[in-house]
This record gives C-alpha cells, structure tokens and sequence, in this order.
C-alpha cells in the first residue's frame, strides 16, 4: 500500500501560555499543501524501514513512522512485519509538518494494510502521543489547534486555485530556541473571525514566533518582504521556521533565488 504524505502550512500562530509540563500552549490554523513524501507499507518477511530521496539525520529508532509502529503493536501484538520505504521530499526542521505527516499517513496505512478498522478519533488518539501536530494529519482539513496543538476544530478556509510559494533558506531554527524569545500572551482578536475576511490577513493574522526569530535571522524577514513584492496578498513563516510561506491569487513570476534555498511552488 502506497500513500502521499502532505505538509502544512500555519495560518497565524499565537504562544498564548506557558504549560506547567514545560510545553506552551498555542493557537494556530493548520492547512494542508501539495507539497508530498511518498510512503509505502507492505507484508514481508521481516521489518525494514527504508528512505531515499532528501537524507533523514538522526537514528532509525526515533523515526516517528517507526514509533507509529510501535504504539500500535502495543495493543495488537500479533501485527505481522513490515516493509516500510520512505521517500522524503518534505524539507525537516522547516516548520511544514513533514514529519508528523508521515506517522499519521503510517498509522492510516497500517489501519487498512492489517484491517484494523480503528476510525478516524482512535488514530488520532495514537497519533497525539507521537507529536503535537500528528493529529492533524489524520482528518488533514483545515483546523484550528489549541493547547500543544492537539485539540482541534473544524474550520472553513477557502484557498481552492490560490498558488503557493514555499521559501526555505538553509538555516535551522530549534524548537528550544524559537520559544526562548516569546513571551506567550492571550490573542486580542478571535482567529477564527479573521480567518474569514483574507484583505485582513497581511494586518492581522500574525506568527508569534516571527517577533524573535526575524531580528537573529534578517535573511527571514527579506524572504518574507520578497514574497509581498512578488504580489502575495498574505506571507509568513510557518511553525516555528524557518520555511516562509506566500499565497497568491494568481501563479506568481518565476525569481531566481538562492540556490541553496528550497523552493516550491503549487496550486492549493
């Protein structure tokens, strides 16, 4: 079985408290974008987790599809082996949900390989104990996230014909780092409310996390400022970077960017 794993893309991200459990709570709408891993799952002999296309840092053992794996042969132990080839086109550590994509796809993949006939709320469930942002990937329709990004609702986000512009620059951005420099406070205007009104957008709809980590990066902020002078009606950094992100009315003119950046573009 074969499945295309998808990034996001946040619209808005407000650090609203600091958690006693060390984490932060958090608003933010997640959306889904055509830019895709390919992940196949199948019956073999023995399991073997494979990768190519972009290299994966790290040890095989923290691969979240292969801690989807484990999380479900807790409560189905007799789950025969896997095959699992990975090809990664999702950039890591760019705030696109690359990742968490991929485990949520692995569970959905496993949920019909071995007939498990878990619905969608019961994935979810196993999906939130793998990152906060896995969840989303299940349903994968436009929310929005509250709390570490787990609770979600529904949301009605129109960007059908709009073109995309994905912009990352070879700088990492660590989790530790980008939330060191917020100061989480309440939103003073409702998402949701704004969410419906896109002229807004470039005013009102904002990313908490640009506040600290544009001034130690200006490379960010000049990308961002390129987009709105391509003719993008909204930009942003999405998540906590270091991709930047433009939605377009119309397909944008080509530029000539850095050729170390990664750059897409597609149609939503």
């Amino acid at each position: 079985m074969i499945s295309f794993p998808n990034a996001k893309i946040n619209l808005g991200l407000h650090i609203t408290a600091k958690r006693k459990d060390g984490y932060h709570d958090i608003e933010t709408c997640m959306v889904p974008v055509p830019l895709y891993d390919a992940l196949e799952i199948i019956l073999a002999n023995k399991t073997v987790f494979d990768t190519s296309g972009i290299a994966i840092p790290g040890e095989e053992k923290d691969n979240l599809i292969l801690k989807a794996l484990k999380i479900l042969r807790k409560d189905f132990n007799d789950l025969p082996p896997v095959h699992i080839h990975l090809h990664k086109n999702i950039p890591m550590g760019a705030g696109l949900g690359g990742g968490s994509a991929d485990a949520a796809f692995a569970l959905t993949l496993m949920n019909n390989l071995f007939d498990l006939h878990l619905e969608n709320w019961f994935l979810e469930d196993y999906a939130a104990q793998l990152g906060s942002d896995c969840a989303f990937f299940i349903d994968n329709t436009p929310k929005i996230a509250i709390g570490r990004g787990e609770i979600m609702e529904p949301v009605e986000v129109d960007l059908k014909s709009n073109h995309l512009l994905l912009v990352k620059p070879p700088i990492h951005i660590g989790t530790k780092e980008a939330y060191a420099g917020v100061n989480p406070k309440k939103p003073e205007k409702d998402l949701a409310h704004i969410l419906k009104d896109k002229t807004v957008w470039k005013t009102e709809l904002q990313n908490d996390f640009e506040k600290s980590i544009f001034p130690k990066y200006p490379e960010l902020a000049a990308i961002k400022k390129s987009l709105y002078d391509m003719g993008a009606y909204y930009a942003a950094m999405s998540g906590s970077g270091s991709t930047l992100f433009g939605l377009f009315d119309q397909k944008p003119e080509p530029k000539e960017w850095d050729k170390e950046y990664f750059v897409f573009e597609g149609e939503m």
